[in-house]
């Protein structure tokens, strides 16, 4: 069960209207406990794109509220039930209660850059594409630590023997989907393997897709949530376990 909420406050930050993407895209956010960044993040993204869907995965801190107040959309989870659950619960709000022509998966701890996403969606217009693939790899400026390399490498690899679509970057959680493409999805996995779900349902639609690059803002707040080595070799297990 979900509950959704707005803060109308003027102190929110007011969208620009002057961008068309802003008219046809939605962002799906899943956030757990990103109280320390999560209002900077959504106001940022409000400058560009004012149809915000937030999905509090059952945070123990003030998430939600924050993201309310900036202007947010927020449905919650009552508990934890991993990034997957999020994004199906956001993509199914957005299919169910607005009639956007996109949807793009945004990160909450400030990684992603709206400027991307504007880019994406040019793309998906320009050459009536229905997905857009994020990559980290086709970008000419990279900083992500060898660790982290290794990992995105074996991830695009098994999801290539699993899916037979050949990412560069199969687990960048930045995409932009069509109605159509997100209708296909009904994610079931957890943890990291939600990304491999992802690719694989989205490879059975047949949908035409492209992949293009992105660039990744590291800060020592998303690096510590998201590089450390156990992490790292749970999705590595995770993906092996996969390809078996």
């Amino acid at each position: 069960m979900h509950e959704t909420g707005k803060d109308t406050s003027q102190a929110v930050p007011q969208p620009s209207p002057n961008q068309p993407a802003a008219q046809e895209v939605a962002l799906v956010i899943p956030i757990y406990n990103e109280g320390p960044v999560i209002t900077e993040v959504l106001q940022e993204a409000r400058q560009t794109f004012p149809h915000l869907i937030c999905v509090d995965d059952g945070s123990t801190d003030n998430s939600a509220a924050l993201a309310r107040a900036a202007g947010a959309t927020v449905l919650t989870h009552a508990i934890n039930l991993g990034q997957g659950a999020a994004l199906q619960t956001g993509i199914t709000y957005y299919l169910q209660a607005t009639d956007l022509p996109y949807v793009a998966t945004f990160d909450a701890d400030g990684q992603h850059l709206t400027s991307d996403v504007t880019e994406m969606w040019q793309r998906a217009k320009a050459e009536d594409l229905d997905i857009i693939f994020g990559s980290r790899f086709l970008s000419d400026v990279q900083e992500m630590g060898r660790i982290k390399r290794i990992v995105l490498k074996t991830a695009a690899w098994a999801t290539a023997r699993t899916t037979h679509m050949n990412l560069t970057d199969a687990h960048n959680g930045l995409r932009l989907l069509s109605r159509r493409a997100a209708s296909t999805l009904n994610l079931k996995q957890n943890r990291m393997a939600h990304a491999s779900e992802i690719v694989a349902q989205l490879g059975k639609s047949g949908l035409p897709w492209a992949e293009m690059p992105v660039h990744i803002r590291y800060t020592d707040y998303s690096k510590a949530k998201g590089q450390s080595l156990w992490n790292s070799i749970n999705i590595v297990m995770d993906l092996l376990m996969g390809v078996r």
